[in-house]
C-alpha cells in the first residue's frame, strides 16, 4: 500500500532543499556553520505560513495553489543564483532600477542561464516530483481550530527566531547586527537564507534603512596632527557644524570625518599639474589581457610610468559598480548606487568638478546607449558638462549596433576636444563587453579571430583576448592622433578596468593568469594605468589599492586641492596603509588577506600585525560602507562645500 505524505512534509523539503542548494553552490566555502541554525530558525514561520495557505482551500484549489507557488520560489531562487552568476553579488529589490539596463544585455543572460542550466535543473526537481506525486500528497481543509493552531506555531516561531539573535550582539556580523544595522544582502543570505534575507531586503526597501556608523576607539584621530599644510585638508570647522546641527545622523558623519586622519601630500604632488587628462573605463579589461605580442600597447602602457604591482578592481554589480568606485572614490552598494541616480547629488571631487574649477573642459564619451545606467544624470554629478553616447549624437558618427567599436568611437570623438587648451576626457568603452564568443553576439570577438586561433586556450578565453584587442587598437589610435597633434607630452592616459571578466570561469581565468587566482579576492586582481610620455623611468608602487582609490591619487598627482577625509579612497601614493576591500567585505592590506566568509586572515610574507588587527580593520572596513552610502543619501558634498 502506498504510503501518503502530508503537504507540510512536502514544504519543509522545498524549502530546506532549495536553501541547501544556494547555500552549497554559492557559499561552498563555508557551507557548514553555525549560521545556519539562523537559517532554519527562521525558514520554520515559513513552512507554517506556506502550509496555513494550502490548507484553507478545497482540496484541488490548494494543489493548484502550492504547485503555483512552487514554481514561483523556485524561479526566484533561480533568479538570486544566475544573478550572482552574472554580477558575484546577490540581487536586492534596491536594484530594479539597475539591473533592468544590465539585463537587457540579452546575449549575457541567455549566455548565463546556458552555463547554468544544470543548476536550472536541479532546483526544479522539487516542482517535478510535487508534479509526479502530487495524488499521494494529503491536503487537510482547516477549521477555525486548526487554523488558529497553525497562526499561532508561526507567531511562536517567529518569537523565538527574533529572540535568537540576542544570543551573539557582539561580532560585527552577527546575526542581530545583520539584521538591524548592517546593510549587507550578502550577509543576510548566508546568514538567514534567501527567503529571509529577502523579507529583509523589501522590508528596508519600502520603510528605508540606515546603517550605524561604529564610531570608538578604531577611528583614527588627526587631533595631534600640526603642520596641516602637509596633509589634503580643508578648512571646514567640523567642531562648529556639530555643535550647530540638530541632526543626529549628521552629527555622527561630522565627527567620523573629523576623526578620520588625512592623507599626506608627497613627492607626486603636482606631478602632473597643468597637464590634460584622458581617463579611461574599460568594459572587462584585467591584466589578464595584457600581452607583448597581442595587446602591445595595452603592454606598454601597463609596464611604464606608474606600475602598481598590488591593485585590485573590485565587482560591485557590474560596469555600474566599477564606475561609481573609480569616479568619486566612495564604495558601491546597491542601495547607494540608486541612490545616486534617483537623487544626483553633486560629486564635488568627481574628476569632471575638479578639473572644471580649475579651467579644464570636461567632456565625456560612451559608445553605447547614452542613458544606460542613468548616465544621462549621473555624469552632471560627476561635472561633465558635455556628454555623448549612442542615442545622443555618436551614433550618427559610429556604426552602433551590438558591438560598437572602441577604435571607431576614438577616431570619431577625438577632434571634440584634442585642440582645446586644457581638458580632462572621460571614455567608458564598451568593446571588451561579454559574451566571450565568436559570432554568438561578440562580433568584436570575431572580428580579430585569425590573432587568437592558434593560442593554446578554450573559445572562451581567445574571445575575451580578441576584445581587448579592440581596447589595445583604440589606445594606439589615440597615442597616434595625440602624437600628431603634439600634444602628446602633455596629456596623461589613465585606464583602470571596470570589473574583471567575470563570465569567465575560474579555470579559463586561471588557464591565462600568471599565478593561481582564488574567486574571492585573487580573481580582481589587474592593473591601473596611469602614463605619460615624459616619465623616463618607471615608478613601482607595492602599496595594496583599489578603484575607489583612483579618485584622490589622480586629484594628488594634479595638483588639485582637495580634502582627503571626504573620499573614501586614498592617495595609493600616500603613507598611509593600502586597502582594497571587496563586495563580501573580505579585503586585502599591506598586511595580508582576510577571507570575511571563512574569518581566515592570512599575513603576508614577512609581516606580522598586532592583536585586534583584523578586528579593527573590519570595524574600518563596514564604516567605509556605511559613509559610502550616508554620503550620497545627505548629499554631504552640496551640503559641505556647494554651498
Amino acid at each position: 500500500m502506498k504510503k501518503n505524505v502530508k503537504v507540510i512534509y512536502y514544504i519543509i523539503f522545498l524549502l530546506v532543499y532549495l536553501e541547501v542548494m544556494f547555500r552549497a553552490i554559492v557559499f561552498k566555502e563555508n557551507f557548514f556553520s553555525i549560521r545556519l541554525i539562523y537559517l532554519f530558525l527562521f525558514s520554520i514561520p515559513t513552512v507554517f505560513f506556506l502550509n496555513l495557505i494550502s490548507n484553507i482551500f478545497k482540496e484541488k484549489v490548494s494543489k493548484i495553489l502550492l504547485g503555483i507557488i512552487s514554481g514561483v520560489i523556485i524561479f526566484y531562487f533561480l533568479v538570486q543564483l544566475i544573478f550572482y552568476k552574472m554580477f558575484s553579488i546577490p540581487f536586492s529589490f534596491s536594484t530594479l532600477g539597475l539591473a533592468g539596463g544590465a539585463l537587457t544585455y540579452t546575449d549575457v543572460v541567455f549566455d548565463a542561464i546556458f552555463k547554468n542550466i544544470h543548476y536550472i535543473i536541479i532546483f526544479f526537481i522539487p516542482l517535478i516530483l510535487y508534479i509526479i506525486f502530487r495524488k499521494r500528497i494529503v491536503f487537510e481543509r482547516y477549521n477555525v481550530k486548526q487554523t488558529f493552531l497553525n497562526s499561532a506555531v508561526i507567531i511562536i516561531s517567529f518569537l523565538l527566531a527574533m529572540f535568537s539573535l540576542n544570543v551573539d550582539k557582539k561580532n560585527l556580523y552577527s546575526a542581530n547586527n545583520l539584521y538591524y544595522k548592517i546593510d549587507a544582502q550578502e550577509k543576510n543570505i548566508e546568514t538567514f537564507g534567501v527567503l529571509t534575507a529577502t523579507k529583509i531586503d523589501i522590508k528596508r526597501v519600502i520603510f528605508g534603512f540606515e546603517e550605524e556608523l561604529i564610531l570608538g576607539d578604531t577611528v583614527e584621530t588627526i587631533n595631534n596632527i600640526e603642520e596641516v599644510v602637509e596633509y589634503n585638508i580643508s578648512d571646514i570647522d567640523f567642531n562648529s557644524l556639530i555643535q550647530s546641527n540638530e541632526d543626529k545622523t549628521l552629527d555622527e558623519i561630522y565627527t567620523y570625518i573629523n576623526s578620520t586622519a588625512p592623507t599626506n601630500k608627497n613627492e607626486y604632488t603636482g606631478y602632473f599639474e597643468g597637464k590634460n587628462l584622458i581617463f579611461i573605463l574599460a568594459e572587462g579589461f584585467n591584466s589578464i589581457a595584457v600581452n607583448k605580442e597581442l595587446t602591445p600597447t595595452l603592454y606598454k602602457l601597463s609596464n611604464s610610468g606608474f606600475v602598481f604591482n598590488n591593485f585590485y578592481s573590485p565587482v560591485f554589480l557590474s560596469t555600474t559598480g566599477g564606475e561609481f568606485q573609480a569616479t568619486t572614490g566612495l564604495i558601491p552598494s546597491q542601495t547607494t548606487l540608486n541612490l545616486w541616480k534617483e537623487q544626483s547629488p553633486t560629486i564635488s571631487y568627481a574628476l569632471g568638478n575638479s578639473f572644471s574649477d580649475k579651467g579644464y573642459n570636461a567632456r565625456a564619451f560612451h559608445d553605447w546607449t547614452y542613458t544606460y545606467y542613468s548616465r544621462e544624470k549621473t555624469m552632471k554629478t560627476l561635472g561633465y558638462s558635455e556628454y555623448i553616447g549612442i542615442g545622443n549624437g555618436l551614433e550618427k558618427k559610429i556604426d552602433s549596433k551590438w558591438l560598437p567599436s572602441d577604435l571607431d568611437m576614438i577616431k570619431a570623438t577625438t577632434e571634440n576636444y584634442i585642440n582645446d587648451e586644457q581638458y580632462v576626457t572621460y571614455y567608458i568603452t564598451v568593446s571588451g563587453h561579454a559574451p566571450y564568443n565568436f559570432g554568438g553576439g561578440n562580433s568584436t570577438a570575431l572580428r580579430h579571430k585569425a590573432l587568437v586561433e592558434n593560442l593554446d586556450y578554450n573559445t572562451e578565453v581567445k574571445a575575451y583576448l580578441a576584445s581587448q584587442i579592440e581596447l589595445d587598437k583604440a589606445l594606439e589610435e589615440l597615442l597616434k592622433q595625440l602624437e600628431s597633434n603634439g600634444t602628446l607630452d602633455n596629456t596623461v592616459i589613465a585606464l583602470v578596468g571596470d570589473h574583471y571578466p567575470y563570465v569567465l570561469s575560474m579555470d579559463s581565468i586561471n588557464s591565462i593568469s600568471d599565478y593561481e587566482r582564488d574567486s574571492i579576492v585573487e580573481v580582481n586582481r589587474s592593473n591601473f594605468i596611469i602614463w605619460n610620455n615624459q616619465i623616463e623611468e618607471s615608478i613601482y608602487v607595492d602599496k595594496v589599492g583599489s578603484q575607489i582609490d583612483i579618485l584622490p591619487t589622480l586629484l594628488n598627482l594634479f595638483g588639485i586641492e582637495y580634502d582627503s577625509r571626504l573620499i573614501i579612497g586614498k592617495d595609493i601614493l600616500s603613507d598611509q596603509e593600502g586597502l582594497a576591500i571587496f563586495s563580501n567585505r573580505s579585503w586585502v592590506s599591506d598586511y595580508g588577506t582576510y577571507y570575511e566568509a571563512t574569518k581566515e586572515f592570512i599575513p603576508k610574507k614577512g609581516k606580522t600585525v598586532e592583536d585586534g588587527y583584523v578586528d579593527k580593520i573590519n570595524t574600518e572596513v563596514a564604516n567605509k560602507f556605511t559613509m559610502s552610502n550616508l554620503f550620497i543619501k545627505y548629499k554631504i558634498y552640496d551640503l559641505l562645500l556647494e554651498e
